[in-house]
């Protein structure tokens, strides 16, 4: 019998051992497949690439179908291409009622809408099987191959730029699942400019203004936060980085929440951040700035594969992620 495996995402090294390499069987169609870092895969159909995200909404039960339609166009838009379609395998809890299903679509319809995506299909059902709203979105994008960037293209010496804030979905999320503790602490002011910032949520935007810059590699920030993005990013290329901690944009309200609770907001969800490897970043900095997209240049990758946060003359290395900050306070999510 093995270990007991811990909530969140599978760790780096276990998932290598227990999911990637028990998958053998390849196509020579295949462009891109399954690794540390790298969160779509990509198929040569003989015309444009097609590109293919799956991803579960699990952390929350707020927001849950505007979530899912973006963190998995979010990973599309990483890899360079333009989302086109999604398919939702809704799971719905015992006795949940008839609006709450409805009112999930609408949120899916309202997102897809606001990105020019189309919903085509997927599963819906109710099941004892979960406790809880639970959607799984499955994307497809389009690319040609030129344009094809993954989070493994990352050169010794690019620059690394990310986009939006820190923590950015779990302060949202915290805001929604925890709200009314935190208006008691904060005032209903800061938990309400907290929850507004579902609407920079997408990455979509930068992903396709950093691909046709000339971007080597970018990856969004999900669970694990910047620090997480920023090791399977490192690891997928298999290079190092040394960013300065100053440097990592965190609005107020995140610092507020995260240390009301105790957490890291640089370990903390950010759906809404994108991490851009490339040579001329503040070159990039401005034109993402003058698009409207708040960013900044933070460190850079190494050859070396040392990975180090700087932050007032001390360097603290970073390690594998582990379980995202979220689950600290959200025992039951």
């Amino acid at each position: 019998m093995g270990e007991l495996l811990g909530i969140g995402k599978i760790p780096g090294d276990k998932l290598e051992k227990m999911v990637f390499r028990k998958l053998s069987s390849r196509r020579r169609e295949v462009l891109l497949r399954p690794r540390i870092g790298e969160d779509c895969a990509a198929v040569d159909l003989g015309g444009d690439i097609c590109v293919l995200s799956s991803d579960p909404i699990t952390g929350t039960s707020s927001e849950v179908g505007r979530l899912a339609v973006h963190v998995t166009c979010n990973d599309i838009a990483a890899n360079g291409a333009e989302p086109v379609a999604l398919m939702l395998t809704v799971l719905v809890p015992v006795n949940t009622d008839e609006s709450d299903l409805e009112s999930l679509m609408e949120q899916a319809n309202s997102a897809a809408s606001q990105l020019g995506v189309e919903i085509v299909g997927g599963h819906t059902e109710v099941t004892s099987a979960v406790t809880r709203m639970t959607v799984v979105s499955t994307g497809l994008g389009r690319t040609i191959r030129s344009r094809l960037v993954t989070s493994s293209g990352a050169k010794a010496g690019d620059d690394i730029v990310l986009t939006k804030w820190a923590g950015l979905e779990g302060t949202v999320i915290m805001a929604h699942d925890r709200g009314e503790e935190l208006k008691k602490e904060f005032g209903e002011e800061a938990v309400e400019r907290a929850k507004s910032l579902m609407d920079h949520i997408s990455v979509v935007k930068e992903g396709i203004i950093a691909c046709r810059f000339g971007a080597s590699a970018m990856h969004d920030v999900t669970e694990g936060g910047v620090l997480g993005a920023l090791w399977e990013m490192a690891e997928a290329s298999g290079k190092g980085f040394e960013v300065q901690k100053e440097l990592i944009p965190v609005l107020e309200e995140t610092e507020k929440f995260a240390r009301y609770f105790g957490i890291d907001p640089l370990k903390l969800i950010s759906s809404g951040c994108m991490l851009i490897a490339g040579s001329e970043g503040s070159r990039l900095v401005r034109l993402l700035s003058e698009n409207g997209i708040q960013c900044a240049l933070i460190g850079k990758f190494t050859e070396d594969q040392k990975r180090w946060l700087l932050s007032e003359g001390e360097r603290i290395e970073v390690g594998q992620p582990g379980a995202d900050e979220l689950y600290k306070i959200l025992p039951r999510a």
